[in-house]
């Protein structure tokens, strides 16, 4: 009876940025089944596998020393023997020989096992390994299988590179399946530095030769050992200039490459000539960069990034494997980079929108961000998303990917017409809360909290497009406990545009929009009230002002819209009705006056007196603004015509002493009051005074000169 095995290695777990490659069958999957013996491990292999890295032909050179086992016992009616098994491994090998090994661990010539290739798949090629005789059962026989793991070429992105630069390839072990027991050791020339960015391999070890070792103990589950391993060693990187032109400014950018890989320079210097202009149009602001220097590199030695930029050096280091939309990514970076934007979420959100709309002009592929079930297991609100270097693994890449997934929907809803205009605002300084009426007397204010957070943020984008946002933030942004400051903001905010409806042509209070700026709600609430009182009692002013004909001055507005905030003006609007009271009170004083039976009286007092005067310079003197001067001169119109009836009456009673005391005929001058005495000897006849003849304090006559 003949049973056929077949041993397969562990599934590939994916790694990004490398594809990953396809699950493989299991051993107990059909159609490789040849008989029901192979179903359970009654032949079993135990391997030792040397990957030994050899960058000068390109290639990791594998060596498997399989021990292979019949577990079977013969019976009385059968003898169960194996004479060959089937291995899967990775595809693309090459250089496939096999040879028996005798007892000392050297090949032997007998017997002469063999191998080919039985069928190919997209994620292995399937090897069948001819014994060269049969084994039978309770027996054992070593073979060496060797094959060679070559570098492809192609795409960074390939899973196999080997050059004096760079390695990177993948590990597997090889056994039967619920057999322990096998090894793996990888051996890199001296001078790499090594490190598994996938699976698990024991820390490397240095031989006296220099040469570094990595070798695991016995596996307990062999198929289910993975890893990869990507190793660099220093070299003098080569330098290439190229030159852009980015809204006006020239630009020149220094690739440094690694000296085996001057693709990576052409490419990357490509999407760096035609991308930055592009981005500078897309985001609408100038380029203030400089001339930029950008690295080639691997992702472990930038901490396992794809790409960096180190905006105090104008320095980009970008993986050498890295997709093309990353070397745009950290282009934008020359615009969003802790400058503009304050918080690293935002700033790696709006470099990814950017990255991922510039690279869709250039025809460059982007792959899709999808929030898969893993990432979301890592889930943070983005506010508490760590500097680089401090977040776990799953916690970037959730990060990553939720932030890039946000700035979409933030570049859907604003548009880029309004996104730019949220840009301009930020670069120039601008706060989010402006004055509303574009009018000479409102510059643009600034905004006090330097680049904006999280909450300038929001504020921009709503006030600079018009739409709202808070949903995304409770989705994306904020922590539990920063829920509520929007509760209280979007409170604020209602109140706030209700004022602004309120105040018409006038503007609010500079004070209103620092607090809501910064946030302080219950500030912003308080001023928001006393804006309200105050407009409620402009309103009183203006009733006050139309029911004796007049029109209020610029001071109440300017008042409400100064510095000193709603209180101040509510002091001008106080003042503002007292005055139109004294107004009001003189003007009905006069009509009181005129209509009173005493009018002959009053008539009397008022002469050589101007109260019209009087009122009328009150009046115009209250529509300038001059609310002392209106206040003074209503008043006193007003007593001056309260007075005149008593005045009259003294004016008379001292006129017709002064006529009986003289003997002589009360004259009544018209306009004025002349007063009259008696000459020392008037001896029965007149003589008249002049108008400014006054009596001395002694009681005699003198006479004043005309």
């Amino acid at each position: 009876m003949l049973a056929v095995l077949l041993a397969v290695v562990s599934p590939i777990a994916a790694l990004a940025p490398l594809p990953p490659l396809p699950r493989l069958p299991s051993p107990l999957d059909g159609p490789f089944i040849a008989s029901a013996a192979a179903a359970t491990p009654d032949l079993t292999l135990v391997t030792d596998a040397r990957y030994v890295v050899q960058p000068d032909k390109g290639r990791v050179h594998v060596v498997v020393d399989v021990t292979a086992t019949n577990r079977r016992s013969d019976t009385v009616t059968a003898t169960y023997y194996f004479d060959r098994g089937y291995l899967a491994v990775l595809p693309g090998t090459t250089g496939f020989r096999v040879a028996a090994i005798g007892a000392s661990g050297t090949p032997s010539t007998s017997p002469r096992p063999s191998v080919s290739i039985a069928s190919t798949a997209p994620g292995y090629a399937l090897l069948s390994i001819g014994f060269g005789r049969r084994l039978l059962a309770g027996q054992s026989m070593r073979l060496r299988l060797q094959f060679d793991l070559p570098d492809p070429g192609g795409p960074p992105t390939r899973q196999v590179r080997i050059g004096s630069t760079l390695v990177a390839f993948p590990v597997w072990a090889f056994a039967t399946n619920s057999t322990p027991g096998s090894t793996v050791t990888v051996t890199f020339p001296a001078g790499y530095r090594v490190a598994a960015l996938a699976g698990s391999m024991p820390t490397p070890a240095v031989a006296a030769d220099g040469t570094i070792v990595l070798q695991t103990g016995p596996l307990a589950a062999p198929l289910s050992f993975y890893a990869f391993l990507s190793a660099d060693r220093p070299a003098s990187l080569v330098p290439t200039t190229v030159a852009t032109t980015v809204g006006g400014v020239p630009v020149s950018i220094t690739l440094r490459a690694w000296p085996d890989d001057p693709s990576w320079a052409t490419r990357t210097g490509s999407i760096f000539v035609r991308g930055l202009p592009r981005l500078a149009s897309a985001i609408g602001l100038p380029y203030s960069g400089g001339d930029l220097s950008v690295e080639e590199t691997t992702s472990s030695a930038t901490g396992g990034y794809a790409g960096l930029f180190d905006a105090s050096s104008a320095t980009i280091r970008v993986a050498y494997d890295a997709r093309d939309d990353v070397a745009l990514h950290e282009a934008a970076h020359a615009w969003f980079n802790g400058r503009l934007l304050s918080e690293r979420w935002a700033n790696e959100a709006f470099a990814s929108a950017y990255a991922a709309q510039v690279a869709g002009a250039l025809g460059l592929m982007v792959p899709e961000s999808r929030l898969t079930a893993r990432l979301l297991a890592a889930r943070i609100p983005l506010t508490a998303w760590s500097p680089v270097g401090e977040a776990t693994t799953a916690v970037e890449d959730y990060a990553y990917a939720a932030s890039t997934q946000l700035a979409a929907e933030i570049v859907a809803r604003a548009g880029p017409a309004a996104l730019r205009d949220v840009w301009a605002a930020a670069a120039s300084g601008r706060a989010a809360y402006q004055p509303v009426h574009a009018t000479a007397r409102n510059e643009l204010e600034p905004a006090s909290l330097g680049a904006p957070d999280w909450r300038t943020l929001l504020d921009l984008l709503e006030e600079r497009t018009g739409r709202s946002y808070a949903d995304l933030w409770r989705t994306w942004v904020v922590r539990p406990e920063e829920a509520a400051m929007l509760d209280d903001r979007a409170a604020a905010r209602s109140a706030y545009e209700d004022a602004v409806g309120r105040a018409g042509t006038w503007e609010l209070s500079p004070l209103i929009r620092r607090a809501m700026d910064a946030w302080q709600f219950d500030a912003a609430r308080r001023l928001v009230g006393q804006a309200n009182a105050a407009l409620d009692e402009w309103t009183r002013v203006g009733e006050a002002a139309a029911a004796i004909g007049l029109a209020p001055s610029d001071a109440a507005r300017l008042a409400f819209e100064g510095s000193g905030g709603p209180a101040a003006a509510a002091g001008e609007m106080d003042a503002e009705l007292a005055a139109l009271g004294v107004i009001r009170d003189a003007t009905a004083t006069r009509a009181a006056v005129e209509s009173s039976s005493a009018g002959l009286l009053a008539g009397v007092g008022l002469a050589g007196e101007s109260p019209d005067a009087l009122l009328a310079d009150a009046r115009s003197a209250y529509e300038t603004g001059d609310l002392a001067t209106s206040s003074a001169d209503a008043a006193a119109a007003r007593a001056t015509w309260e007075g005149a009836e008593e005045q009259g009456k003294r004016r008379l009673t001292v006129a017709l002493f002064v006529a009986v005391g003289g003997g002589g005929v009360l004259v009544l001058a018209v306009g004025r009051l002349r007063r009259r005495r008696a000459l020392p000897e008037a001896r029965g006849s007149y003589a008249t005074l002049g108008a400014d003849d006054e009596k001395d304090s002694s009681g005699e006559g003198r006479e004043t000169p005309r």
